[in-house]
């Protein structure tokens, strides 16, 4: 490092004795650069990488940055805001544009969005924010070379590598995008925060995960009867251990609810990450309600410094140096989470979002119930599977008792570019009936009018006539009132409860379960269909798609121990599902089950069934917010990074997170109060087991009321007693009247 660079600072830092330690510039350059080559290497991308590193804080030579750090002498004057902006990210956009011509924009749009976020390249809503008005801020750049930055950084070899060849470049420079701000990241850390540095990567490899699982496994078969159901999930466990030797690509699993699909695509993953040099396994959940179950069962397996468990509740729009160091990379080798959480990411644009793509790659990615991909986006999210798995080395698992047709099909009206080379891991349709028929438990009883509504009164009273029945509806407030119609021992469960609320009711309802004389009754949104192990005689279900009905008849002698099939009662409800999916399911359900179908469960329905709902929404509905025209391949490199991450939202922004008071949680609260100088990613796991997602309108208005509030920034906590425990938030109670009915969904 030259004398001269060694006067500009990056950052600084106080030490133990109050003084301000620096962080040169030049060394930060060259710090991020060396981090981002390292992770691009393994998309063959490092030169791209490497170049955006040592280029992106240019701007931070210029006279007015190095001004201000002086003044503000604090991590703050890293990340460009409101409280003190001085722009430094355009400068180095400007110089690749310089240096690079047209192909400047890569880096361009790396550089320039490295802390606000990748930007779109022309914008009528926001543009003073897009790339090319950015790009016409000469002066910046003009300001920065005045300070004559090291030469040797000015020029660097430019990159050799192909600039996205045949891939969908739009991905590709998010991935390039993500290796740059972890890299920044990262590197910042270092310096400003070097103890949580130290704790990062103390994570089991998967090479001494799969004997833990193996272990796991053997106990676990020496543990459990021998039964025709045991003997099956033995089965299908062995399936997947031998699959796992095939190449690397797309995988489906199709097996029964109650089959051990879980632990078994969990063996899959293990063997083939070690045959194929896999880095890491993902298992995305769709409901963030479950998430808590499976982690938990991992942890059992694995331990409890081998799962990463990720969420999203905490992530706010506005980046500050708290969220910036709290967010996760996903550098551990196993991860749950959920499929808002993965999908959303690879196509966010925000840098806390994005920073973890890249280590998606060379992974092993299990879907779990995969019937539930969003029709409204399966057209830009079989596309980035298929991308990622031809160019990134991701082995994807498409995991579900019900399993969805997903291949290509192209008709007069209807036209679906989908997935065509997925490997059934259970063998061939033949094969797959087969196991159905093996694990057949249950029959399905359905109403004699699929269009005519019961009562709930008229159903309280036929399921008080049954001493154990799980009941499951669609919506939250359906929930609360059939169960305020039963007698008062029955159980409550919906997303108005809490993760640890939940998981502690769910316990009780196994513990309660286990003895065959105790009478139990369950009503229960659809958020005990997945990832909840429990088994009861009788199930009732609201009318719904037809996937959704299968995973409740899993629930349903769900160990084959009864004598005689479980009954599964379908009945109309005097509610109908919310407008949208849950709607459009429910009517190619009753299209499917008004056939009456000798067994309408039997594995060939459910291609006809998803055929039916993806035509019936036709082919613009399955890219409904036209994600792909934003991102597509042009030679101009012309993107809107920013307007595709605000059109892709797999829940509408309809909702927002509460921590609520329960249990003991008043000492994780205390602490979070006390958190003045960042927020601890450990606080913020622990956290999520308390969080209730409620109607962003609900929201604002108890907030406005001082019912809830803000804690930290974006992170809100219960300050009235509102929070019933039984029933979970019970926000109806308040001034502001009751949920409006399509916000009631799990």
């Amino acid at each position: 490092m030259s004398e001269k660079s060694s006067v500009f600072l990056a950052h600084v830092r106080p030490d133990s004795n109050g003084q301000w330690l620096p962080h040169h510039l030049e060394d930060h350059l060259r710090g991020v650069a060396d981090l981002a080559e390292s992770f691009a290497a393994a998309f063959g991308a490092g030169d791209w990488a490497k170049l955006a590193g040592l280029w992106h804080d240019l701007g931070k030579y210029r006279e007015a940055f190095q001004r201000y750090i002086r003044s503000a002498s604090g991590y703050e004057a890293h990340i460009e805001t409101s409280l003190g902006k001085v722009d430094h990210s355009t400068a180095g956009a400007l110089y690749a544009m310089e240096r690079m011509k047209g192909l400047g924009r890569i880096l361009a749009y790396l550089i320039a969005g490295h802390h606000a976020g990748l930007p779109d390249w022309q914008s009528a809503e926001a543009p003073g924010s897009s790339l090319i008005n950015r790009l016409q801020q000469a002066n910046l750049l003009a300001d920065t070379l005045a300070a004559a930055p090291p030469a040797d950084i000015l020029n660097a070899s430019l990159p050799t590598s192909n600039p996205g060849g045949e891939r969908d470049h739009a991905l590709w420079i998010r991935l390039l995008f993500s290796c740059l701000v972890d890299a920044d990241f990262l590197d910042t850390e270092h310096f400003m925060a070097p103890d949580k540095t130290a704790r990062r990567g103390r994570y089991p490899t998967l090479a001494e995960l799969e004997p833990r699982f193996e272990a796991h496994m053997a106990r676990l078969a020496g543990q459990v009867e021998d039964t025709p159901v045991n003997r099956t999930r033995a089965q299908v466990l062995e399936r997947c251990r031998n699959a796992a030797e095939q190449s690397p690509g797309l995988f489906s699993l199709s097996v029964p609810t109650g089959g051990g699909k879980t632990l078994a695509s969990l063996g899959f993953a293990l063997r083939h990450a070690r045959q194929h040099g896999k880095r890491r396994i993902l298992y995305v959940i769709p409901y963030t309600s479950i998430i808590e179950q499976t982690a938990d069962v991992f942890r059992k397996v694995f331990g409890a410094d081998a799962v990463l468990e990720h969420h999203s509740n905490f992530e706010t729009d506005q980046e500050t140096p708290s969220s910036r160091l709290a967010c996760e990379n996903w550098d551990a080798p196993l991860i749950v989470t959920t499929s808002v959480q993965f999908f959303e990411s690879l196509f966010a644009n925000r840098t806390s979002r994005t920073r973890k793509l890249h280590n998606i790659v060379d992974s092993v990615v299990i879907l779990d119930e995969a019937q539930l991909l969003p029709p409204d986006f399966l057209t830009p999210i079989l596309k980035t599977i298929r991308e990622l798995s031809r160019y990134y080395g991701v082995s994807f698992v498409l995991c579900t008792a019900t399993q969805p047709d997903l291949s290509s099909r192209h008709g007069f009206d209807f036209s679906l570019q989908g997935l065509d080379d997925v490997r059934e891991i259970m063998g061939d349709a033949a094969a797959v009936h087969e196991l159905h028929e093996g694990l057949r438990r249950v029959e399905l009883l359905l109403p004699d009018d699929l269009l005519k509504p019961v009562t709930w009164e008229t159903l309280a009273a036929e399921l008080a006539n049954h001493p154990r029945v799980l009941c499951i509806v669609d919506r939250r407030d359906d929930a609360r009132i059939l169960h305020g119609l039963l007698p008062p021992d029955t159980v409550h469960l919906s997303g108005l409860m809490c993760g640890q609320h939940r998981s502690k009711v769910i316990a009780e309802i196994k513990q309660r379960l286990r003895n065959p004389n105790t009478p139990l009754r369950v009503i229960s949104t659809q958020l005990v269909e997945a990832g909840v192990d429990v088994d009861f005689p009788v199930v009732y279900r609201a009318l719904a798609g037809l996937d959704s009905i299968a995973q409740a008849a899993g629930r349903c002698n769900r160990e084959g121990r009864l004598f005689t099939l479980g009954q599964v009662v379908v009945f109309v409800p005097p509610t109908q599902p919310p407008a949208g999916h849950l709607r459009q399911a429910c009517q190619a359900g009753r299209q499917v089950l008004q056939r009456r179908p000798i067994d309408p469960l039997a594995p060939a329905l459910f291609t006809e069934y998803f055929q039916g709902l993806y035509w019936q929404k036709g082919t613009e509905q399955l890219d409904k917010k036209g994600i792909l025209s934003l991102l597509k391949n042009n030679q101009r490199l012309e993107f809107s990074f920013r307007t595709a991450a605000e059109r892709f939202q797999l829940i509408p922004e309809i909702q927002a997170p509460v921590i609520v008071r329960y249990g003991d949680n008043e000492r994780l609260l205390a602490q979070l109060a006390r958190s003045s100088d960042g927020l601890d990613r450990k606080l913020l796991r622990q956290l999520q087991r308390y969080v209730v997602n409620i109607p962003r309108r609900v929201h604002q208005q108890l907030l406005k009321e001082g019912t809830i509030t803000e804690q930290q920034p974006g992170i809100y906590v219960q300050v009235a007693p509102i929070y019933d425990p039984v029933l979970g938030l019970r926000v109806d109670n308040a001034p502001i009247g009751h949920y409006a009915p399509d916000d009631l969904i799990t």
